[in-house]
């Protein structure tokens, strides 16, 4: 998951099946909330659900006190097996041609933000008029 002023990069449930999403414009307010959105399969999904485990459980470290910032998995060279998976995973990570154009608006839950099963928010989709 990637966050710039909201969500721009991650994985959605979409009418029940796991897609990846990429924000289509990261300067222009007015288009902030329209992703582009593709299928992601089994494999990658599983590799990303692995992924997102290790930074959760690095970030309930880092609110307890336990590690600092530059412990960060995502640093590169901090955790192998988290940099393996950023190779694996940036295929998959990439928008085909054709990616379908959806529009996303987020609502945050009651939850903790970075949890083992997931993030703190949620979309509903709909098309781009």
């Amino acid at each position: 998951m990637e966050w710039y002023d909201g969500p721009r990069k991650g994985l959605a449930v979409i009418d029940g099946v796991p897609h990846y999403f990429e924000g289509r414009n990261y300067d222009h307010a007015d288009e902030a909330d329209e992703y582009d959105v593709w299928s992601a399969g089994d494999a990658a999904v599983a590799m990303e659900r692995e992924q997102w485990a290790i930074f959760a459980n690095w970030n309930e470290r880092r609110e307890a006190g336990a590690v600092d910032l530059g412990s960060h998995p995502g640093s590169g060279g901090v955790d192998a097996r988290y940099d393996e998976l950023d190779v694996l995973l940036a295929p998959y990570r990439q928008a085909p041609d054709g990616a379908q154009r959806l529009a996303g608006e987020m609502r945050f839950d009651d939850g903790a933000g970075y949890r083992a099963d997931g993030v703190g928010y949620w979309f509903r989709w709909r098309p781009v008029s």
